[in-house]
Parts: C-alpha cells; structure tokens; sequence
C-alpha cells in the first residue's frame, strides 16, 4: 500500500496560497524565505522517488512552469512522477505522465493507494487537504510553517474540517524563520483525546 503525504508552506495563520488567482494580494509571499538549505529538507522529504496528487488548478499552474524548470533533483522528480490528478476534463490534460483520479475522488485515492508504486505526495489544493483528512487518507503531513501572519487566503483546514489525531515525528528550524514539521496520522487514544463537542 502506497503512503500519501500531505506537503504545504503555510503562514502562521494557516493560509497556503501562494498565487494571485481569486484577487489574492500576496503572491509569492514564501520566496523572501527560502534558501537553499530549506530548499534541501524539503527534497529529502520528497524522497528518491514520489509520485503526485494534484487538484485541477495545482496542475495547471505547475504545468506551465515545471516542464520548461531548469534541470535539477525538483525539477526532475516533478516531471518524472505521475501526476494523479482531480479533474472532470482528464481528456484535456497534456503534461505527463499522468492518470485521472476519477469521478468519485475518495474511491480513486483509496484505489491509486492500493497499487504498487512510490509514495504519493500532494502539493496545495485545500479542497483536497479536507477530502484526504476526512476520509482517513493522508498518512503523513509536513508543514512548512513561515513566520508571516497574512490574514486572507485560502487556508490547510477548511472550516468544519473533522478532529483528527496526528503525532509529531520531527521538527527542524532554518535560520530564515521557516520551520518543519513532520507528523503522522495517529488514532486519538484516551491519553490524547482529541476534545469532542458534549
């Protein structure tokens, strides 16, 4: 069974989007931040080999930048990984290799889950951040947490997402502020109960 990580930059405030669509102000709000040694622990954290889980809008955006990227270990890994994607229009999709998840996006996770192949990681989407939490389906979740509060945008839970159990599997903090955060998902136990409403 595949595993399925869950990779985002987040603010301090929870908001992970990073484009201008839908009039949001602050585009490209992480890149003051970066540097090349964060830019190492989130390859490492890829793995030698991954495949991907993309919303329709993620892979049309990265569609336009990482096929024309320089060649690097990102560059490289994104375009050779099969991009699983969310999409009504699978017919319309060109950059590849990639498979359509399906109409019943749930049943097709759990079914791409099911093959043999690398490990799954999905980049942005907060629509799919709630599927996958929802349904049990994310096995692990790196934040990569910027100190910059930012108010507005699309935030990792969307409201009404449900209680879910995760444990901490490493932490490291890069001098530019950024830090990461690897947890795993966990059933909640009587020692660590998640609170539930009486």
């Amino acid at each position: 069974m595949r595993k399925l990580k869950i990779m985002e930059h987040i603010s301090l405030d929870g908001v992970i989007q990073s484009s201008g669509e839908d009039d949001f102000p602050y585009a490209d709000w992480t890149v003051p931040y970066r540097t090349p040694a964060g830019r190492d622990e989130v390859l490492a954290a890829h793995g030698e080999r991954f495949d991907l889980l993309l919303g329709r809008r993620t892979y049309d955006m990265w569609s336009g930048y990482w096929p024309k990227a320089p060649s690097g270990p990102m560059a490289d890994g994104i375009n050779a990984a099969t991009k699983y994607v969310v999409t009504h229009r699978p017919e319309s999709l060109e950059w590849g290799p990639f498979e359509g998840v399906g109409p019943d996006i749930v049943e097709g996770i759990r079914r791409i889950k099911s093959q043999d192949g690398p490990h799954l990681i999905l980049w942005g989407s907060s629509t799919l951040t709630s599927t996958l939490l929802e349904h049990g389906l994310a096995d692990e979740v790196m934040l990569i947490v910027y100190p910059v509060l930012l108010g507005a945008g699309k935030r990792f839970f969307a409201e009404g997402s449900p209680a879910r159990a995760f444990e901490l599997v490493g932490t490291k903090a890069m001098p530019s502020g950024i830090v990461l955060s690897a947890y795993k998902a966990a059933e909640p136990s009587p020692s660590r109960a998640i609170c539930t409403p009486a």
